[in-house]
Parts: structure tokens; sequence; C-alpha cells
């Protein structure tokens, strides 16, 4: 006799997640370095949640000192998957010295250049959440060329200028699975608010016809993947 076909889980029998971190989580990312606002950070932790229901990892690009690597974590925890952070560590245009958003403490003075990785190392500690992540370090596009595999989120928080934000899109905008999402921060439609590649990431995604828009927290927008391609 044929076995019988083994039946697909269903939505019912998955556990219910919370759309909010706990409290101490909260607590490790307000106290973390960085720029993420507590109302985007928890749009993305929702968005998170959501998408490690498809049990595939969830990848960040821009880890920085891991500020939203710990809400990221939090969610693939609670998933039953795991985070995954890509970055160079070497700081983005406006992090290098000279500029607004450059901070002396995370240089590293033997080299003379930015390094966050041991900071966001301590972050992680801190937060309890280092086995659920996987750092690698390196250039987003070199990153993405060897990557194999989908992902049910992809966070693209990276450098701001059009090179770079169109090379974290077209790098990795193409792993995210069907019905997973595609998360955006720092999108400002008026050119006066901020830096404009992102958002033009954000409109290229929406025109694509490959993404729909989910929800829309100050900065960041979440899309979802509804049909094929980029």
């Amino acid at each position: 006799m044929a076995a019988s076909p083994t039946p697909e889980p269903s939505s019912e029998l998955l556990p219910e997640l919370s759309p909010e971190p706990s409290p101490e989580t909260l607590a490790a990312f307000e106290a973390a370095k960085g720029f993420m606002p507590v109302r985007e950070g928890l749009a993305l932790y929702a968005a998170a949640v959501e998408a490690g229901r498809l049990g595939l990892p969830l990848l960040e690009v821009g880890t920085y000192c891991g500020r939203s690597t710990i809400l990221l974590a939090e969610a693939a925890r609670a998933a039953g998957t795991v985070a995954v952070t890509v970055d160079h560590h070497r700081g983005s245009e406006e992090q290098q010295p000279g500029w607004e958003y450059h901070d002396p403490a995370v240089v590293d003075p033997e080299v003379g250049l930015m390094d966050t990785l041991p900071t966001f190392r301590r972050t992680l500690h801190a937060a309890g959440l280092e086995e659920h992540v996987v750092a690698v370090v390196g250039r987003s596009p070199q990153v993405a060329r060897v990557w194999a595999g989908d992902v049910g989120l992809v966070f693209i928080d990276g450098g701001h200028t059009d090179e770079h934000a169109t090379g974290d899109y077209e790098g990795w905008a193409p792993r995210v699975a069907e019905g997973g999402l595609l998360v955006i921060h720092d999108v400002f439609p008026d050119p006066a608010d901020g830096g404009q590649a992102p958002y033009r990431v954000y409109v290229r995604a929406l025109e694509s016809g490959a993404f729909t828009e989910v929800s829309v927290t100050d900065s960041l927008r979440v899309l979802r993947r509804t049909a094929v391609g980029i």
C-alpha cells in the first residue's frame, strides 16, 4: 500500500507570536548605539515576526552596532529561525570623519578606520541573543553574489548613496521568498527630510510589480513579494 502523503502544516497549528518584543529586548534595543527610533523598531519587529512564520532566515543589510539586529534576532528566536546581518563594519559615507554621524568611539585607533564589529558583538552579548545571529563581515553585493537560497525578510538599511542602495536592492531583493517581506529604512519622499537613494529604491520596488506595500511607519516601508521580479 502506498504511503500517505505528509500533510502540509496548518497555520492553525503554528504558535501565536507576539507582534511586540519583550520588555527586556526592547530595553536592549533602546540602550544600543544606533539611529532607529522606537516606533520604526516596533514596526520592523512586527514585520520580522510575520516573515519568520515562513521558516526562512531574516536578513539585514547594514548592521552598524546591532541596534536593529536585536529585534531581528528576537523575532528569529521566537520563530525558530536565524537572523543574518551583513556589514563591512567600516561605516557608511555619512559616518566617516567630518560627517554628521561620525562617532570617534567606534574608530579602531590602530588602523585609523571605523570598526563597529566589536561594539556590535558586545551589543548582542548584552542582549543575550548571540546564538540567534549569523554575522557576515563583507560588502553587501559581494555577499549577495555567493548567497544561495531564499529568505523570509530582507531589511535594507545600508549605505545611502544611489550606488549602495541600488546594489543592496539588486543583490538581495531577488532573494525574498514568495510572501516574504522587503523592508526599507530611511525612505524620505521629501528631499528636505533626507537622502533620496532609499526612496528611489522603494519606488523601484513598487513599480516593478513584484512588491506590494504593507505598511508605512515614519521612514520605514514594509513591502510583500506578490509576484516574480525586482
